[in-house]
Formats: structure tokens, sequence, C-alpha cells
């Protein structure tokens, strides 16, 4: 046991202590003394030159019983230090038994485990010399050779883990990890409760001591313990998968999955046997574990050391990438949430990544493809300005419309913050952050006028990333919320300088600008109040049944109509004065952009410690019902920023505040003034005049009085702009000396209207378009010889084509190319329109009107032209017919008119087929507004009908968003009337089209204008009152000729047979109406008698051609599984879409496709100018709630019909370029006319 050989040249040195540690009588502190000495003298011995023959007689006794078992700590702590010194003289040979070995080892390390507690413990430095004996020396190796070695090596390692949490000194930890690598190095067989040990430490909090220790071990022992940790993970798989339905079992595999993730943290070299387990586990049956071992590698390819990961094992990298085809949604689901990781920190297989997200993002489960749009939200700016491309956002912008709201939510969300996160750096002009996020706005804003399911999130995000609220978070807390109204709204104007024309359009209707007043939320606020919570003093039956009203109409416009109908009754139940008046506050158009950020967050608040479960409801409520992205503080930075180069979208918006919201210029009327005084800036003007003519028009306190300011706007008012003296003679008719000032102008005008330069000409008669409608006395006073001039020397004069034009085919002109000679014209036609409207409540109404109506229906009957053989420029005619048709139209608003008029109402309503996709387009543009407000009879629902073959998909798109929108939102009752009862006119119109004939092939495209409406209005609850109407067109006559009767009975059994094969299609019960419908008598006769009765009814009026064509058709229609109630709503056309390929079969009078199409609005258009709705419904519902409720809330209207519609009509919704022509007019535009066949009647 002793030593074999010393080295050395020297004499060995002898231990000099000779004093006896074990006897009987020997008190504690003498031993402690003696111990402290011996101690003392062996740690100064030198391994090499020391005699160990003098240390026989100490080592012999130090293992005495009475020294390891004495009950004093410092005997013991001595002991064990004079133990480990008595190891290091002898080594590398021990001095002592197996069994004498076992039971120093086993006191080291209870002395540890019991004595080593920190710096200030009693006897800590002798437990540190010890700790570093042990470290330094090796000695502890002597365990692998003991017999039960395995035990002891358990004891240890878990005494060490044990001791190393007491947040000791750092030197101690890593004696301590020499000392368990050391043992681990040594051990011929690693015990599976030491390896459990050391991976326990693994699932601790990663800052433990215990955790580092285990680290330090692994990593330094990697190639021992490499075939351990693989079997460990074998084990507890195999263990864990045969009862493969135990929950607690799949736990287990977590467990161990978890483990591998902390070790490929920070030991992934004991992972080299392990990850093709992990990569077989990929391949398994067992979802679960396929699912488990997805994550885990997900993880950990998403780690810093992931592309380390990657490169080590490109097998088990493809493999993993190989689930994202897996059968089980859930296995993909896993594979997908890990992306994030991997764009962050796998940069060189970005490409691999995208492709992998792309796909993802057309993944069938709607979890996957919302997974994949959240990561993209969790991404910071630079990792997606750099490794994201724009292709790949723009495919997640996809997402935005896709058929589930959760995916929707995800995908908008995402684009909402990466706009967010990205608009500082737009706003200071960076050209890397504009091109990538620039467009995200515009993308949103498409969409938020796309579907009524996809709009709710879409402006949720536009709300919360595109145009927050400034300082809305300190807002919340802060009794002085101090907000940025200038930096609110240019971020505003810079977002809106990279949106399209359909974007801008989305925002304006956005803004809550647009709609009447009061608007439905603010009739729902006065409902809530009348209501009182139930407590209702007077007329209880009719409060209740306006808030009713109101909430049955604006609740549908949320996702979940009935929760929001319920949560708006629970607030009106609620009966909160102070909520009532925060939401008054928020809904004033008067309230600033600080007083709307501080009521509408108190509101919140309010509503949201009170009532949680409406808060939601309540949250759209009042982002719809507010002016939250523009509002009265933005004026006067607006106005600032319109005497900039780009003001573009400044002047947009003020012009549409003019138009719509002019309240809001109450409080800067002082500013508008100063505008106009800018005579060198022409825009600022501009604008300026048009919101002073507004404001002064909706408020008479604020009209202009002050003398100086009425002189300069007299000057405009005889000025050669033709928009700024528009808008000047409206400042003219509001102020108090009206009656004087407007004669002035006339009179002056009168005297120079001859002799005038042709852009003084078009001033002169926008003018006078205002003062025939508005200030009707004074224009009275010339209007001999306004008028004779406007009919003689302007209207009826020729305007023949330019022989030296180029383009001489095109029939349309753009605005900015109109000339002012038919700039003047188009006026001169408004004119005539606004002075019939001046008079329609005066005696002398048709008087006026009946040769304006005749001269604008001579305009339609002849293409524009007063007569068949004119010679005019088809780009002029085509401007002339659209001005006389949509003057028709506003004329129509007046009852006497729409009387007169509907003698020529068909060839009005096929305006909408005309040659011009332009007048088509414009045609409905304007129609629908006034259809919306309910303001033309119910006959003119039937024009959108008409656009079934319009070669151009947007035209026949727009018509069936509005008939779609417009039918959902009336009652019942309203819909018999406005859609259902006008169905026999459509079959009278159809018979009078000059397309009309009984040939087979013309019939077939009849049968279209009957199908799209019942694609579009018929249901199981009205199909049986549209059979009756189309079986009662045979049982009267036209009331024009017997032609056009024989029409109508082909008509009548065409569409009895169409309803009859859907009503089949569809499982509809076709029982006889049990009503009476009155047929119109403008239109149709009673019959002579009952034989020709009889007759008519057994004749059939189709050829059998047709009728074998409708049976056939009927047989093959298979059944469908929903009804027509459940129809959705169609989508916006995409700008681009190219026109339908026509058949050659084809016969209609629907006109030229386009040829390219600009803006759908601009801020110079005349004020009366509709914008397009972009489909948008709760534009429509707004309207049409104005006229539903203004009865019981007052007038909602503006008050003025003709005069909305501005002089400069030649400024339209859309500007547009000219289309192709083809073919003339109405009865001649048919490409190829069918050819009228014989009498095709055959007796029964």
């Amino acid at each position: 046991m002793v030593a074999q050989t010393r080295a050395g040249n020297s004499a060995p040195k002898r231990l000099a202590f000779n004093e006896k540690i074990v006897g009987k009588g020997l008190a504690t502190d003498a031993l402690l003394k003696k111990l402290k000495a011996l101690h003392t003298e062996l740690a100064e011995l030198d391994q090499e030159l020391v005699d160990v023959n003098s240390l026989s007689a100490v080592r012999t006794q130090l293992v005495n019983t009475s020294i390891l078992l004495h009950k004093d700590r410092g005997v013991k702590a001595y002991a064990a230090c004079c133990l480990a010194d008595i190891l290091r003289l002898y080594a590398p040979d021990a001095p002592y038994t197996h069994t004498e070995l076992r039971d120093i080892f086993q006191f080291f390390f209870r002395q540890l485990s019991t004595g080593l507690r920190g710096a200030e413990a009693s006897y800590y430095n002798e437990y540190f010399h010890l700790l570093e004996s042990l470290s330094t020396v090796k000695s502890v190796v002597l365990v692998c050779d003991l017999p039960h070695a395995e035990e002891l090596m358990v004891d240890i390692f878990r005494d060490f883990f044990g001791l190393v949490r007491r947040d000791l000194a750092k030197k101690i930890e890593i004696f301590i990890a020499d000392i368990l690598v050391a043992l681990i190095d040594e051990c011929q067989a690693l015990p599976s409760e030491v390896l459990e040990t050391i991976m326990a430490q693994f699932m601790a909090n990663d800052a433990q001591p215990a955790y580092r220790l285990a680290v330090q071990v692994c990593n330094a022992t990697a190639d021992k313990l490499q075939r351990h940790v693989c079997q460990y993970f074998t084990d507890i798989i195999v263990a864990h998968s045969h009862e493969s339905d135990s929950e607690s079992n799949f736990e287990e595999i977590r467990k161990a999955h978890e483990l591998v993730k902390q070790l490929s943290r920070s030991c992934p070299s004991l992972l080299h046997s392990v990850i093709p387990q992990l990569e077989e586990e990929l391949r398994v049956e067992e979802v679960q574990v396929r699912l488990i071992a997805t994550q885990a590698l997900g993880e950990m390819f998403s780690e810093k050391g992931g592309a380390e990961l990657v490169k080590k094992y490109p097998t088990t990298w493809n493999v993993w990438l190989m689930r994202k085809n897996d059968k089980t949604a859930a296995v993909r689901l896993k594979l997908v949430e890990s992306a994030k990781g991997l764009l962050v920190n796998l940069h060189d297989h970005r490409e691999t990544v995208d492709e992998l997200m792309r796909l993802k993002l057309l993944d069938p489960d709607e979890k996957v493809r919302a997974a994949v749009c959240k990561v993209y939200s969790q991404l910071d700016y630079e990792t997606v300005l750099h490794y994201v491309s724009e292709d790949q956002l723009r495919s997640i912008a996809g997402r935005g419309m896709d058929k589930k709201n959760s995916v929707r939510v995800e995908a908008l969300n995402s684009l909402g913050k990466l706009y967010s996160t990205a608009y500082p750096e737009i706003e200071n002009n960076d050209s890397a952050a504009i091109r990538h996020f620039s467009w995200i706005p515009n993308e949103i804003l498409h969409i938020s006028s796309s579907t009524q399911e996809a709009r709710l999130a879409a402006e949720q995000v536009i709300a919360d990333f595109v145009f927050p609220l400034p300082s809305s978070s300190s807002a919340s807390t802060s009794k002085n919320v101090d907000v940025n109204e200038v930096a609110w709204t240019d971020r505003l104007l810079n977002t809106m300088g990279y949106l399209d024309d359909r974007g801008v359009n989305a925002v304006l209707l956005l803004s809550g600008l647009k709609g009447s007043r009061p608007s439905p939320y603010e009739l729902y606020l006065q409902s809530c109040v009348q209501h009182n919570g139930g407590v209702i003093d007077e007329d209880e039956d009719t409060v209740k049944q306006r808030l009713n009203n109101v909430i049955r109409h604006i609740s549908r416009q949320f996702g979940d109509p009935q929760k929001a109908a319920e949560d708006l009754h629970a607030f009106a139940r609620a009966n909160e004065n102070r909520s009532y008046k925060l939401l008054k506050t928020c809904l004033d158009t008067q309230t600033d952009l600080k007083g709307f950020v501080k009521a509408s967050n108190e509101f919140l608040r309010r509503i949201e410690s009170s009532s949680e479960s409406i808060l939601g409801t309540m949250t759209v409520f009042l982002r719809r019902a507010t002016l939250r992205i523009v509002n009265q503080s933005s004026i006067p930075t607006l106005i600032k920023r319109v005497q900039r180069a780009d003001s573009k979208h400044a002047q947009t918006l003020l012009t549409y505040i003019s138009k719509h919201c002019p309240a809001l210029y109450k409080p800067h009327t002082s500013e508008l003034t100063k505008a106009i005084a800018d005579e060198k800036n022409a825009r600022l003007v501009e604008v300026g005049m048009q919101a002073l003519a507004a404001v002064s028009q909706s408020d008479e306190a604020l009209a202009v009085n002050d003398k100086r300011t009425l002189e300069r706007v007299m000057r405009y008012v005889l000025g050669s702009n033709a928009r700024v003296a528009k808008f000047a003679a409206r400042i003219l008719v509001a102020s108090k000396e009206h009656d004087d000032l407007c004669a002035e102008a006339v009179e002056s005008i009168a005297r120079k209207l001859s002799t005038a330069e042709p852009d003084l000409l078009v001033a002169h008669t926008a003018v006078l378009a205002q003062f025939a409608r508005l200030a009707p006395d004074a224009f009275e006073r010339k209007s001999d010889v306004l008028m004779a001039f406007l009919v003689k020397k302007l209207l009826m004069v020729p305007s023949p084509a330019d022989p030296d034009e180029m383009d001489s085919d095109a029939d349309w002109v753009e605005d900015d190319d109109v000339q002012p000679r038919l700039r003047a014209r188009i006026l001169a036609l408004k004119v005539c329109r606004n002075r019939c409207l001046a008079h329609a409540s005066t005696d002398t109404a048709l008087e006026v009107a009946t040769p304006v109506l005749k001269m604008l229906s001579t305009l339609l009957d002849h293409a524009g032209s007063y007569s068949a053989d004119a010679t005019d420029d088809p780009k002029v005619k085509s401007r002339m017919r659209l001005q006389a048709a949509i003057s028709l139209l506003h004329l129509s608003v007046v009852d006497k008119f729409a009387t007169a008029i509907n003698t020529n109402f068909i060839s009005l309503a096929i305006t909408v087929q005309d040659p011009c996709y332009n007048v088509r387009m414009e045609f409905l543009m304007k129609l629908f507004p006034l259809l919306t407000a309910r303001k033309l009879p119910p006959r003119y629902n039937l024009i959108p009908f008409l656009t079934v073959h319009d070669p151009e998909a947007d035209v026949k798109n727009r018509a069936i968003s509005y008939v779609t929108h417009a039918s959902r939102n009336i009652s019942a009752t309203a819909k018999v009337d406005w859609f259902e009862i006008i169905f026999i006119r459509l079959l009278h119109l159809l018979a009078h089209h000059p397309d009309f004939s009984t040939a087979h092939e013309n019939l077939q495209e009849m049968a279209k204008y009957i199908d799209f409406y019942l694609d579009l209005i018929a249901s199981s609850d009205n199909v049986s009152l549209l059979y009756h109407l189309a079986m009662k067109a045979k049982t009267v006559r036209d009331g024009q000729s017997h032609t056009y009767s024989e029409n109508l009975y082909a008509m009548s059994e065409l569409t009895q047979e169409l309803i009859k094969a859907r009503a089949q299609a569809r499982s509809w019960s076709l029982q006889s109406y049990p009503g009476k419908v009155k047929l119109p008598s403008d239109i149709l006769r009673a019959l002579p008698n009952p034989e020709a009765a009889t007759k008519i009814l057994k004749t059939v009026y189709l050829p059998e051609e047709t009728s074998a064509w409708l049976s056939e058709s009927s047989k093959t229609q298979k059944p469908v599984g929903t009804s027509k109630e459940k129809r959705r709503e169609p989508r916006e056309p995409k700008d681009s879409k190219s026109p339908p390929k026509r058949k050659a079969s084809r016969h209609r009078a629907n006109g030229s496709t386009k040829r390219a199409k600009t803006a759908r609005w601009h801020s110079d258009q005349s004020e009366s100018e509709e914008e397009p709705s972009s489909d948008d419904s709760e534009q429509d519902d707004r309207e049409d709630t104005s006229t539903k409720l203004s009865s019981e809330h007052g007038d909602g209207s503006s008050g003025q019909e003709s005069d909305e519609e501005e002089a400069n009509e030649t400024k339209g919704e859309q500007n547009r370029k000219p289309s192709r022509k083809a073919g003339t007019r109405a009865k001649r535009k048919i490409s190829k006319q069918v050819k009228k066949k014989g009498n095709h009647t055959r007796k029964s």
C-alpha cells in the first residue's frame, strides 16, 4: 500500500507529529488542537519529498471510528482535511483498504454536504481545503475501483448538485465540476441514476448554479456521455410509448424532448446520437410522437445555434421540413410555429423558409394559415426589412381576404404591426422602408372595402396601427392629455401619399365624414336617452320601437349581428348618464382631438369596468360613429399643407369635408377668410372658397357678411375660374344682402355673356347654374336673355368633329381635355335642370320644365345630338347624352317631373347600356346615391338589372353590390315595394327593349336579364309573388301597342318557365300567391273582354325552339343546397381585370369595353359628384337609415336635391381613358342585329 518510488535527490522529509489522537479520556479541545497541528504539518509536506513511512501512525488513527464518528464538527472537519492530505501524499497509491476508502469518501462528502454553507460558516477554510484537494489531486477517482462504486457515485453526484445550489463561490463550483468530471472519466460504467441526476438539472432554471454545473460536466465529458444520453432517451420513449393512449406517458416523452432542447442550447455535442433518433420519430405513425418531435426539432433549429445544427444534420433538417405535408394539421402547425426563429437565425436558408411559409399560407387548415400570418407579426423591423421579401408580405396580405375570420385577423394584424414599426422610417423618407412597407395601408384599405366579412378586422387594424389616435396610452391615465395634432394629421397625409385612388376612397369612407346628420349612431344615443333604461313617461311603444329600429340597423354592420344587438340593448338598459355624456362628446363634430381622445378613453374604461362583455361591440361602435381619422383639429394643418407643392391629399380631404361635413369648419372661418385673400395661391383660394361656401350654406350664422370679403367674392364670381366662381356664387347666395348682390352679378353676366371668351363663358355659365337653383328671383330678372343665349347660341350650335384629330373614332374625352365650349354646353344643361328644380313647387313648374324635358329626351333619342342626322363630334355627343341622362335623374326626384319623364323612362333606363363605357359607369354612379336615399320612384331600381350583359365586370359588379346592399338593409315591406312589385315593370321594359325580338337566340339573351334579377332578389319567401306577377302579365295588354303586348306575353311565358325551373332546383314551394296585386296602370291596360283574355291565355308566344330549350335546361339544372337568402356578397372587382370575351351569339345593347380607367375621385370634382362607394355597404346603410328614421328624429337629408350637383359636371367620380366605340345609339348598338322573324304564334 506504500508508494514504491520517490523522486528527488534530497533526503525524504519525515512527519514530526508524533502525538496520539485516539485514546480514552482525550478531551475534544485537546483533540481538536492536535488535529489542527497535524493538518498544518501535513498540508506543508510535499508529495515528492515526504517519507511516507512516517505517516503510518497517523494514517491508521485517522480512520478510527472515534474520529470519523466524532460528534464535534471541528474534529471531523480537520480529520477530513488530514485524510485528504494523506491521500495526496500517498498518491497514486492509497494506504487504505477498499472498506476504509469507502468509509473515508463517505465521510468526506458527508462533511461537505452538511458543513459547506458559505464563506462565513464555521470551518469554511477546512471544507474549502478538502474540496480543493479532491479536485486537484483527483484522489476521488479511487471511488471507481471500490466495490459497489455505483452507489457511492450516485450519492456523490446527488450531494454535489445539492451542495452547489447554496450559491457558493465560483471557485467551489469549479472544484466540484472537476471532481464530477474525473469520476465520469474514470468510471467503467456510468450508473443510470447518475445520468438522471445530471439530466434533471437541465430542467431547472438556466440561471441556477446546478444548471451551470451540469453544463460544465456534460461539455467536459461529451464524448463519453453521448452513448449514455442516447440510451437514456431511448429508454424513456420505449418505456412510455407502449401505452400510447395514456396522456401521462406522452407527458413523459414531452419532458424528455424538453430536455433535448435544453441540451441543444447548452451541450449540443451530447446529442450526436439523439438527433437521428428524433429524425426517426418524425416518421412514426403515432401522431403525438410526431407532434412532439416536430416541435422539439423546430425549436432547436430556431435557436441561435440552429444554423450549425442544420449544417451538422442536413438529413434531419430535410425530414423535418417534409412535415409541412404531414397529414395531421397539428403537426403542420407545430412546424409553422417554429418559423420565427428560422427567419431570424437561418439567414442562409431564407429561400427554403420563405417557400415553406408561402406554401403554408395556402394550407387547408385555418389554424395553420393563421399561425403563418402570426409569425410575421412577431418579427422586428430589421429582420423583416432585410430577410422577408415584399412578395412574401404581399402573400400575407392576400390572406386578409381569407374565408376564415381567424386567418383574416392574424394576417391584417401582422401587416398593421409591421407598418406601425416601419412608419417612423417611412416618415423620414427612408427609401428601403418606403419600398418594403408603404404599400401596406393600401392593401388593408382595399380589403376593408371589399367584403362585409373582412371589413371588421381591417377597420380594427387601421384604427390600431395605420391611423392610431395620438398619445392614447398616456391619455388613459392622464387628466391633461397632450396630443400632437400636427403629427397626427401629417401621418394621415403621409400615408395617403402611398395610396391609389381606391385606397383614398376607402380612407374617405372610413373617416365617417360622409353621411347625413344626425347619423344612425347619434339617433341611437338619442333613443337611449329617451328610453331612460326602460322608465318611459310618454309614448313608451314609440320610444321602444325607435330604439329597436336603430339597433337593428346598426347591428347589421357587425360580424355577429345578434351579439351586437344584444350588447347595444344592454348599453341602453344600463342607462349611465356619464357614459351618455362621454359618447355625445365623442360624436360631436365640434369636439377637438384632445377632447375626443380623453372622452373616448374614459368611455371605454367605464364600459370595461361596468359591462366588460359589451366592450368589443362598443369599441367598434365608437370607431365607426366618430371622426377619429379627421376632425376639426385637422383643419389648420390641412390648410397649411395645401400651400405646399405636394398638397394633393390635403386638398382632397378639405374638398371632401366641404361636401359632406362642413360643420368642421365652424371654428376656422377666419382662417378660411384669410385663405381666399391669398390670390397668388390659386389652389388655396379654390379650397378656401369651397369651404366657405359649404359652411355658409350649412349655417346661416357663419355666412360671409364682411363688406371687404364680399367685394373679393364678387370679383371671383365674375372671374374666369369656373370652380372658384361657382363657390363664390354660393357664398353670395348665403349672405344677408344676397338679393342685391346676386341681381348685380346676374346683370353683369347677362351683359358680357355673348362676348365672353371661352374660359370666361364657362365660369359665367357655372355661376348661372348656381343662381338658377339657389337665387331664382335674381336669375329670372334676366332669364329671357340668358336662356335664349344658352339654348340658341350654345346648346343648339353644332359641334362637328375636328378633321385634323388623330383619334377620330374615340367616343370619350377626358375631363382635363374637355374643351371650354363643350364644358359650357354641359353647364348650360345644368342651368336648365336647376331652373326647373327651382320652380318645382310653383304653379309654373311644368310650364318651365316641359321644353327642358323635351330637349333632354331628344338628346337621349339622338345619341347626344338634337337631330338624327347631326354630324356632331362623338366625344361631344357622349358627354351631352350623359349630362342629359343625369339631369333627367335629378328631375325625376320631383313627382310631377317624374310623371312627365315616365313616357321616356325606357330611353333613360337603357343609358346604362350606352356604347361608351364611361357613360354607363358615370350614369350608374349618379343613380345609386339617389336610389339609396329613396329620392327616385321605385321603378328606377330596374336600371341596375340591365347591366347583366355589360362587357365590363366592374359595371355589373357595382350593380350587384348596390342591389345586394339595398335589398338587405330595408324592411320586408319596403323590399316588396322597391324590388319585388317592380318585377312586372322589368318584363314590360324588356318587352319594349330595342333589342327585343321573338327569335330564339334573342330570347336566350332576354332570359339572362330575368335570371340576373332572380339571382339577386328571388327567395323562397317571394317566389310565389314573382311567379304571380309573371302570370299576370298575360292578363293585361300593353298601354302602347299590340306588338308590345305580344312581346310582353312572350316575356311572361319565358319568365314563368325560368321561375319554375329555379324553384324546382332549389326545392322551393311554388304556391298560389294569396294576396292581391295592383298592376301599374301607367304602362298596362285591362283587356277589352273575356274572349280576348281567353285567347291570349291559350296562345303560346314562345317559339318551339325556346320552349324545348327551357324544358331541357330545367332537366339538367341540379338542385342547390343553399337558398338565395344566404348568398354571399359579391366582391369588388380588381382594377386591372380585363374585359370578358363575348360570344358570337350574344346580342345586346351594352356598348363597348373600356380602354383604361383613372381616378375614381378627384379633389377638383364638383361637390355634387358622389364619390364611388367602393361597394361600401355601411355608407349605403347610413344614408338609408336617415331616410327611414328621419320621420322619427327629424330630417336627416341635406335639404337640397339638385344643387348638390355641381356645375363642373365634367369632373366625374372616375376619369377614364376613351373607350372603344361599339356602334351607335340604343336601337343600333347591337353588334349583330337579329333579323325579325315572322309570326311565331302557335295555336294550342
